[in-house]
């Protein structure tokens, strides 16, 4: 029996299909209506990346120089700890060696007090025996029984000597009940003292260790953590940098690109050079016509120390005053510059020309406001051909908008 909804579903379901393949196709020349980038843009673009890669390279650089000088001031902590540690050692031995000597003393008071009391002992039981017998006799210092008694004077003498000695021994016992007494508490509180003085010691050098130990803890626990920062950091470090040596390649074949562009544009031929412009409030004129492309100022971390003007190769560059050229340097000699070129106007006052493809004068020639001087181009490091336009005051370089 034949299905009465296939019918419409086969409908539905290629009307799907039909906008599905339409809305693919407006895609599709959405697409290739894109138009393709110019080598100029692709090197804009890969010059913005570098330019990025360089501004996290100078982060990344700062972070790990800075972590360095921190865990440099920290390894100097942990190594005042240590020193402080072995110091302690050192006061703990000296304290230990002190309470082995308190204890050996304590053992001899001890040994002492044992002694001391069984003398005690002995003499109190004498002293007993003693006022025992005076009790029962009575006292032995009455002279004047003894002198009754005596039959004779010779014997009152006698007897007298006799009784002073035992008087004199009683005393002496007495007396020495009281210093063995007093020693005895003597050498107890030698006793309490010397163990007062092993506790306080103990406790001290306890304490001690633990905040020595507790703080080189903390310390190296700080150093690990910024010692794997900094590895981690140094690690990014060495990733920017490998891209942008790679986005370097691309912006050299892509500059590489442009030139050859501008060559076959031009013929190879020196540009003419055009009507002469008019001076600035400062007396100086533009050395070429162009755009504008770089300030003076901080570029990705480094000083740029004029201006850039974007002109093709072969423009021909104009005195930007009167002067007298002072300096003409190849790009073998200039390093980073190229040809280069350098009038001085007098009053400390010059400007420098670089990139230059050839040379238009030379050292010692005058040259008039609007003369040409040499050929704009690509030589040197240039990330395309333009013109490197300087103005310098005693040598120190200044913003060369103020007097253009």
């Amino acid at each position: 029996m034949p299905n009465p909804t296939a019918k419409p579903r086969r409908r539905w379901l290629s009307s799907l299909t039909a906008m599905a393949l339409a809305l693919l196709a407006s895609s599709l020349v959405g697409v290739a209506a894109a138009p393709a980038k110019s080598p100029s843009e692709k090197l804009e673009a890969v010059e913005e990346k570098i330019g990025a890669a360089e501004e996290r390279e100078g982060v990344l650089t700062s972070d790990i120089a800075a972590m360095g000088d921190e865990i440099s001031v920290l390894e100097g902590q942990v190594a005042g700890l240590r020193t402080q540690e072995a110091a302690a050692e050192e006061e703990l031995s000296a304290r230990e060696a002190e309470l082995g000597q308190a204890e050996d003393e304590l053992t001899e008071a001890l040994k002492r007090l044992d002694t001391l009391r069984g003398r005690l002992k002995r003499a109190l039981t004498n002293l007993r025996e003693r006022l025992v017998a005076i009790y029962t006799y009575g006292a032995t210092s009455d002279l004047t029984a003894v002198i009754l008694s005596s039959e004779d004077y010779g014997d009152m003498v006698a007897r007298t000597q006799y009784f002073d000695a035992i008087n004199e021994s009683d005393s002496a016992l007495a007396e020495r009940v009281r210093s063995l007494r007093d020693e005895a508490k003597k050498l107890v509180r030698v006793r309490k003292t010397a163990k007062l003085t092993i506790e306080k010691a103990r406790d001290q050098i306890a304490a001690k260790e633990q905040r020595l130990e507790a703080t080189r803890s903390t310390l190296e626990a700080r150093e690990g953590s910024l010692l794997s920062a900094r590895a981690e950091r140094r690690q990014a470090l060495n990733s920017v940098q490998g891209a942008r040596d790679s986005r370097e390649e691309i912006a050299a074949g892509l500059r590489s690109e442009i030139a050859a562009e501008i060559a076959a544009a031009t013929g190879g031929t020196a540009l003419p050079a055009g009507p002469l412009p008019s001076p600035s409030a400062a007396g100086f004129i533009w050395p070429v016509e162009g755009t504008l492309t770089s300030g003076f100022g901080y570029r990705w971390g480094r000083m740029h120390e004029g201006i850039d003007i974007s002109v093709p190769e072969g423009t021909p560059i104009r005195a930007a005053a009167d002067g007298t050229v002072i300096l003409e340097q190849s790009e073998y000699e200039s390093g980073g510059y190229g040809n280069y070129t350098c009038v001085d106007h007098g009053g400390g006052l010059s400007t420098c020309y670089a990139h230059q493809s050839s040379f238009a004068t030379s050292v010692g020639a005058q040259v008039s406001q609007g003369d040409v001087i040499g050929y704009s181009g690509n030589t040197g490091h240039s990330t395309g051909p333009h013109l490197h336009f300087e103005v310098r005051i005693n040598g120190a370089p200044t913003d060369p908008l103020g007097y253009l």
